[in-house]
């Protein structure tokens, strides 16, 4: 199999973001001191290219959409580049801010007729609106905008030539819904899947299915925040209670498994600070062992 990283730099569209979300930009860098990309080739996967997406500081506007928007559009040129030679796209660094890209990379490169799927995975659905959301986050919202709910610019300057329908969207776990998040989600034709007790999978590889079987093409994303918080302890949205590494492991095995998963992001790392080390390794273990399933199970 030969994989293309695209390794982003930065929580939203500038590299030099501030605040508690700030670590999560470093963890390109970090991946690449430790190693992982060598890990990756030494799986047998062969790297065809690797990209670090930056916005021109001419480029840069005083509308944070605007620049979401524009820097969107670079990681979806970064995605056509790796699947035109051949290559799975894999984002490693950046966050669920990154979303819009990855899919609108996806359509440009299998056309607008083609059927993308999102498998979500992720502690939240980072389903909000500007007219939902509590504290306004961005980070919160890129699901309703990839389906065309909100804040267009940003969908639309990243070169997304449709929303994707809710219908074609399942969400793995999102055991943190805002109310008025839950009540928009129920609305729509979104599906959401969890897991059983003791990280007990069929739900989820059965939801997985679901999809597979009515789409052209997926897109795999995991939130590092899926995992319990002993496993991501500094991630700024952290959540008790989730699956280990064990149990996330095989649903990503379950996603390969269907033959439609075409690229694959693991964000939201934060390797800053006494805990960084924790949540490093937690990362490269989703990102390993997701592409080395990947590998073997890829037609």
């Amino acid at each position: 199999m030969k994989a293309s990283v695209i390794s982003v730099p930065c929580v939203q569209a500038i590299p030099d973001a501030s605040g508690r979300s700030a670590g999560l930009g470093k963890a390109a860098d970090a991946y690449i001191a430790s190693g992982l990309f060598d890990q990756i080739s030494g799986l047998g996967i062969e790297l065809v290219d690797s990209s670090r997406p930056l916005l021109p500081g001419d480029r840069l506007s005083l509308d944070p959409i605007v620049n979401l928007g524009r820097y969107n559009a670079m990681v979806a040129q970064s995605v056509v580049k790796g699947i035109n030679a051949g290559a799975r796209p894999l984002l490693a660094g950046g966050t669920c801010c990154h979303l819009i890209g990855m899919l609108s990379g996806m359509q440009a490169a299998y056309g607008a007729t083609a059927k993308i799927g999102l498998v979500w995975i992720d502690a939240h659905g980072d389903f909000n609106t500007p007219r939902t959301s509590k504290s306004g986050m961005l980070g919160g919202m890129p699901v309703a905008v990839s389906a065309g709910l909100c804040l267009s610019p940003w969908r639309e300057l990243a070169g997304m030539t449709g929303p994707i329908p809710t219908d074609r969207i399942l969400m793995v776990d999102v055991r943190n819904l805002d109310a008025k998040e839950a009540d928009l989600v129920k609305a729509t034709d979104v599906s959401i899947v969890k897991f059983g007790p003791h990280g007990n999978t069929d739900a989820v590889a059965s939801g997985i299915q679901r999809l597979a079987d009515k789409v052209d093409h997926i897109y795999l994303h995991v939130d590092s925040d899926i995992l319990d918080a002993s496993l991501q302890p500094n991630h700024p949205s952290v959540e008790p209670d989730g699956p280990d590494l064990p149990a996330l492991l095989k649903v990503l095995r379950h996603a390969f498994g269907t033959g439609k998963v075409r690229a694959f992001g693991v964000v939201s790392v934060d390797p800053t600070g006494p805990l960084g080390e924790v949540s490093l390794k937690s990362g490269a273990e989703m990102i390993l062992g997701g592409i080395a399933a990947w590998n073997q199970l890829e037609p």
